[in-house]
C-alpha cells in the first residue's frame, strides 16, 4: 500500500497566507477503485490565484478545512484501472499538493513528456501560465509594433511571459517589478527594454520618464496603486488588459478598484478582463506556438524550485512576497 504525504488546511489566512494555516500528513493510500488512476505528483505548481482558493467562499474552487490544498500538477501514473491510461504515462491537471493523486482521468490530461521537461508542461507549457499569457497577449492585448507595452509582476511567470511575447511583435516593452536583482532580470535575461523597480522607484514619475508619449497597453497581473500609475499614463485609444491583482487577493473582502479609471474616459481607452478559458479555441494554437518557441530556445522560462511536498506553504508565502523569478513550483517527489 503506498503512502501519500499531502498539504492540507487547517485555518483560513486573515491577510497573508502563512506556514501556519497549513498541516503536513501522510496518510496511506486505500485500494484504487474501478475508473481511477494514481499519479506520483513530481512537480506541484505554486500560483497567485491559490489564495483565492483559501476563503470558503468565491468564484474559484474553493479548499476546505482539513481538505489537500488544490493545485495543478504533473506527475506520472503509477497505478490504473482505466484502459488507455498506462502505468508509466505522463498527465498533468488538478493533483493538489501532495505527493501521491488518486483521481478520475477526467480531471487530467496526457502530457508528451518528449517536448520540454516535465516541469514546462506547468510553465512555459502550462495553461494558467504560458497558455495564459499568449492568449493574453495574442487575442486581448494584441500590441501592433513600435507600441509601448507595459506589464506588471513582470519577473514572474505570465509576465515574463507576457513581455517576450509582446516584444517578438514589435511592441517596446517595459516590466514593473520589485528590486534591483529583477530589474536586471528583465532587461539583461528577457531583453526587456526597460524595467521599473516599484519597490524603490516612484513609478508614476518612471513611467512620464520611459513613456512621455503614453502607455499603449498594459497588461497588468497586481491591480492596487501600480494599475492606477499606468491609468494616469495612458496614451489615447490604449488597452489596459486585466489578467490578475495579485495585491489585492489577500483581502477579497475589500478589494480596492482604480481610482484613475475616469483616465479611460478622456484618453478613450478601454479595460478587458479575461481567463485564458475564454478562449477555448486558442488553447491548441499557442501550446504548439509555445513549443516551437521553447524548442528553439527563443523562450525564455526559468524556473525557482522548492523541494519537498512540505515546502509548500513557503513556497505560497515565498510567492506573495515577489521572491521568485519565472515559475515557482515544488518538486513534490
Amino acid at each position: 500500500m503506498s503512502k501519500n504525504t499531502r498539504v492540507i488546511l487547517t485555518k483560513r489566512p486573515v491577510d497573508d497566507a502563512t506556514p501556519d494555516c497549513f498541516s503536513v500528513e501522510t496518510v496511506e493510500d486505500e485500494a484504487l477503485e474501478n475508473g481511477q488512476v494514481r499519479v506520483a505528483v513530481e512537480y506541484i505548481s505554486v500560483d497567485a490565484g491559490t489564495r483565492t482558493m483559501l476563503r470558503g467562499e468565491g468564484f474559484h474552487a474553493q479548499v476546505g478545512l482539513g481538505q489537500t490544498i488544490l493545485a495543478g500538477g504533473v506527475g506520472r501514473i503509477i497505478e490504473s484501472t482505466v484502459d488507455g491510461w498506462d502505468k508509466g504515462q505522463a498527465v498533468r491537471g488538478g493533483l493538489g499538493a501532495q505527493t501521491i493523486a488518486t483521481v478520475m482521468p477526467k480531471m487530467l490530461e496526457k502530457v508528451d513528456d518528449t517536448v520540454g521537461s516535465l516541469s514546462a508542461h506547468l510553465g512555459a507549457l502550462g495553461a494558467s501560465t504560458g497558455v495564459t499569457s499568449w492568449i493574453g497577449v495574442r487575442k486581448v492585448a494584441k500590441p501592433q509594433p513600435g507600441d509601448i507595452f507595459v506589464v506588471s509582476a513582470a519577473a514572474g511567470a505570465v509576465g515574463s511571459i507576457a513581455g517576450q511575447i509582446a516584444k517578438r511583435d514589435g511592441a517596446h516593452v517595459i516590466g514593473i517589478a520589485g528590486g534591483q536583482r529583477k530589474v536586471t532580470y528583465l532587461t539583461e535575461r528577457l531583453g526587456f527594454d526597460a524595467a521599473i523597480d516599484y519597490k524603490n522607484e516612484d513609478v508614476n514619475a518612471r513611467l512620464r520618464e520611459l513613456a512621455p508619449k503614453g502607455i499603449n497597453v498594459f497588461f497588468d497581473n497586481v491591480g492596487g496603486p501600480i494599475l492606477d500609475a499606468v491609468l494616469d499614463n495612458l496614451a489615447m485609444r490604449a488597452r489596459v488588459v486585466i489578467c490578475g491583482a495579485i495585491s489585492q487577493y489577500g483581502d477579497m473582502d475589500n478589494v480596492t478598484g482604480p481610482s484613475m479609471y475616469l483616465r479611460l474616459a478622456e484618453r478613450q481607452s478601454t479595460m478587458e478582463g479575461f481567463a485564458f478559458f475564454h478562449f477555448p479555441e486558442s488553447v491548441g494554437p499557442a501550446g504548439a506556438e509555445l513549443r516551437t518557441w521553447l524548442d528553439d530556445g527563443s523562450l525564455v522560462m526559468d524556473e525557482e524550485v522548492l523541494e519537498g511536498i512540505e515546502r509548500y506553504p513557503e513556497a505560497l508565502q515565498f510567492m506573495f512576497s515577489g521572491g521568485n523569478l519565472g515559475k515557482l513550483l515544488v518538486k513534490a517527489c
